[in-house]
């Protein structure tokens, strides 16, 4: 088994490349169900979750191949000739449900398990599910999967109205992409704004797509008969760019972020500045010197553009190590303060209340064994033994695996003992 061994303890300092955002890849990569052409998608970052959307596509018959450096593939579904999604596959990643949509819109059917994921709440997909339906889909779940098919006669999905009645990002992503391909003009109310969203949107109108109003809380989307392929580079990952900014603030290091947009991250970067971070930005990097006096501030998660719910562990270590107190209020999902037992383990003071938590910052942290519980509380676990004093070794990596690319590599260039080791 696998852990990362971390001697905490030092400021770091230099430059890290940000990859491409997962949560963009994951999306774009399902497009190629809409279409028999090739799509080529550049900036892919190498991660487990990119490799477990490339086997369930694979499964479903899309061609996928590498385009001669590894961040560039290459999909083709012209011989796509399932449209089950296996529960083996698609327990493994929530992201797994995103082929629904395209499934339903091209082919008219699909059966798809239920998905599976990081264990930070219920999140249900009955969301998707009746979007869907407001678009003619008949959608019925039996033995842990979704089966759904087209009932009326020309065998595609009717342009409609879908509100819906809190924000979701995949479910928005779910019904852009089947709305493309249906007949007439859908609005959808109450529409995710995220970055991603945007990056999809622009990807499937780069193919033909016809689709208005991205980035605000309402989407127009005029259904097109077919198509065609595209290359398309994806958004720099505003989460990744966001865990190693905040790496350099716990560390009182300096680093420098390149080939990100830091447009995409500003309520964490102005959080980090009221906490006194010194921050400048250009249009493709962001330059972070923590040298100073660092102090606590408060936060709540939002949909974009608030603070990301993605960031929020990552938040409470870098609270757990500076002057003051902070309070953290969750708002996205009920069950996101899983890491708090492990913190605690460094030292950490942080008392949970419903859905805040009350952290008092502390000098005196030192290193300890902890294991990760999901994606975001394994980084903050990382961050954490880099500013403690001592040993860390952080169990269960295979959750960073699925969303940070090269983390031990990265961090280790400016100046982190940080590495992978193997332990029985």
């Amino acid at each position: 088994m696998q852990a990362i061994k971390i001697i905490g303890g030092k400021a770091i300092s230099g430059e890290i490349i940000i990859s491409g955002a997962k949560n963009a890849a994951l999306p774009l990569m399902a497009t190629s169900l809409l279409t028999d052409r090739q799509i080529i998608l550049e900036n892919v970052p190498q991660l487990a979750d990119i490799d477990t959307m490339i086997k369930l596509l694979s499964h479903l018959g899309v061609n996928v191949e590498d385009q001669g450096e590894p961040s560039t593939i290459s999909l083709n579904s012209s011989s796509v000739n399932n449209t089950k999604a296996p529960y083996e596959l698609v327990r493994k990643m929530r992201a797994s449900v995103l082929v629904l949509g395209p499934l339903l819109a091209r082919f008219g059917k699909a059966h798809v398990s239920l998905p599976g994921g990081c264990a930070i709440g219920t999140r249900p997909i009955d969301l998707h599910l009746e979007a869907l339906k407001c678009l003619g889909a008949e959608i019925s779940i039996s033995g842990g999967y979704v089966d759904a098919k087209i009932a009326n006669t020309s065998k595609r999905l009717i342009g409609g109205r879908v509100v819906f009645p809190k924000v979701t990002v995949g479910g928005t992503e779910n019904i852009v992409m089947a709305a493309s391909l249906a007949e007439g003009i859908t609005v959808i109310e109450n529409a995710a704004k995220e970055p991603e969203i945007s990056d999809l949107a622009k990807c499937l109108n780069s193919m033909g797509a016809k689709i208005k109003g991205f980035g605000t809380s309402t989407l127009v989307v005029e259904g097109v008969d077919s198509l065609d392929g595209t290359t398309h580079r994806v958004l720099p990952d505003r989460i990744e760019t966001g865990t190693y900014a905040t790496a350099a603030a716990i560390t009182r290091g300096r680093l420098k972020l390149k080939n990100t947009e830091p447009s995409l991250l500003n309520s964490v970067i102005e959080a980090l500045k009221q906490s006194g971070v010194r921050v400048d930005e250009g249009k493709d990097f962001v330059i972070l010197d923590a040298r100073g006096h660092l102090t606590a501030v408060d936060i709540v998660t939002e949909p974009y553009p608030g603070f990301p719910t993605d960031m929020q562990a990552q938040w409470m270590a870098y609270m757990a190590t500076v002057k003051g107190s902070a309070k953290l209020t969750e708002t996205i999902f009920e069950n996101r303060s899983m890491h708090v037992p492990e913190l605690s383990r460094f030292g950490a003071s942080v008392d949970v209340f419903d859905s805040s938590a009350i952290v008092r910052g502390r000098t005196s942290l030192t290193g300890a064994p902890v294991m990760a519980t999901d994606l975001r509380a394994s980084v903050s676990l990382v961050l954490l033994g880099l500013a403690a004093k001592g040993e860390t070794i952080v169990n269960r990596v295979y959750h960073l695996d699925r969303g940070y690319e090269r983390l031990e590599e990265k961090l280790s260039s400016c100046g982190a003992n940080i590495k992978r080791i193997e332990i029985n």
